[in-house]
């Protein structure tokens, strides 16, 4: 059963005074202007990226203490932030933002100090900014597009360059205000984990496939943890990964009732921003109702790359996505 938790009443969590905010708020106006006001142009992005250092000191500080090390939880919550209704939530598939609105702008200007922005181009066209929005029949699908609980999991489990950062921007929450963002750290379920299971978790014994999201892609076999032995990365996907004999199956159902036992749902409101540390920490979402009727649940995404030299051979003209 996950925990409950309120957000802004959160005491981890960092919440802007109206000072900050209100400097946000000139710089995002700001930027939002810049030729040619596309959020994928090389050209906008250059600017929001000189720009992101203009952000509040408590702001860059924080952002800078994550990227080094994400702690115990492996999430940082920023509360606060200027968001303002600016629409209805779309209500189709694959939604994105292309257009450098008031929430893309404010979301890239807060990523980017933690890295470059990254997007795939078999998952909703490339687009580098993408809505999370219920859409209509999709409810029950293991994706960004349902509104039933999601399965726990990191962000791209099929892939090798998977995102190291997954933020989340929340513009609005579900009418009933009850959709969490679900996020649990192998840092905190690890030593739920017996020796005998942490060995054969970090053995080539389990195979991913590709989230609904993607058109296509790989299924590779791979281990769920790599890395240093007592503070390893996790890589699972409850709804995605399958296990390939019955040792493996037994560990990644100890596994599963070790991240059940920490999880934590995290209740956002307009301005919220949750960047979440791929590596370490997975992932979900608790259930809602969504009414269709333009005031649903609407979270704006980007993935965060640290190193993006390493995919150089994989983007098309030293772009940010991935082919």
């Amino acid at each position: 059963m996950a925990v409950s938790l309120d957000i802004h009443a959160e005491p981890g969590a960092l919440v802007l005074d109206g000072a900050e905010r209100a400097d946000i708020e000139r710089l995002v106006e700001r930027l939002s202007d810049v030729p040619p006001r596309l959020v994928d142009h090389p050209t906008w992005l250059a600017a929001a990226r000189d720009r992101s250092c203009r952000l509040p000191a408590r702001v860059l500080e924080e952002l800078r203490r994550f990227r080094s090390d994400p702690g115990p939880s492996g999430c940082l919550r920023i509360a606060g932030l200027p968001v303002r209704p600016q629409g209805p939530t779309p209500v189709e598939a694959g939604s994105v933002e292309r257009n450098a609105t008031a929430s893309a702008t404010l979301l890239a200007l807060c990523v980017l100090q933690l890295g470059e922005i990254i997007a795939f181009r078999q998952e909703k066209a490339g687009a580098l900014l993408q809505n999370v929005v219920p859409v209509p029949g999709q409810e029950f699908e293991q994706s960004n597009a349902g509104s039933q609980p999601l399965q726990m999991h990191v962000e791209n489990v099929h892939l090798d360059h998977r995102p190291d950062f997954v933020s989340l921007l929340c513009l609005r929450n579900d009418h009933d205000d009850r959709a969490g963002l679900r996020v649990a750290s192998i840092r905190q379920a690890l030593p739920l984990v017996g020796p005998e299971h942490r060995r054969v978790l970090a053995e080539p014994r389990f195979r991913s496939t590709p989230p609904p999201s993607f058109a296509a892609g790989r299924d590779p076999v791979h281990p769920v943890l790599s890395g240093a032995a007592e503070d390893p990365d996790v890589r699972v996907d409850f709804a995605n990964t399958h296990p390939l004999d019955s040792g493996a199956a037994t560990a990644m159902a100890e596994l599963r009732r070790a991240v059940e036992a920490v999880q934590t749902d995290l209740v956002l409101g307009a301005g919220d921003l949750v960047v979440v540390d791929n590596r370490v920490t997975l992932h979900g979402r608790s259930a809602f109702v969504p009414r269709y009727d333009g005031r649903d649940r609407w979270l704006q995404r980007a993935f965060v790359h640290i190193d993006h030299r390493r995919t150089r051979g994989l983007r098309t003209g030293d772009g940010n996505v991935l082919s």
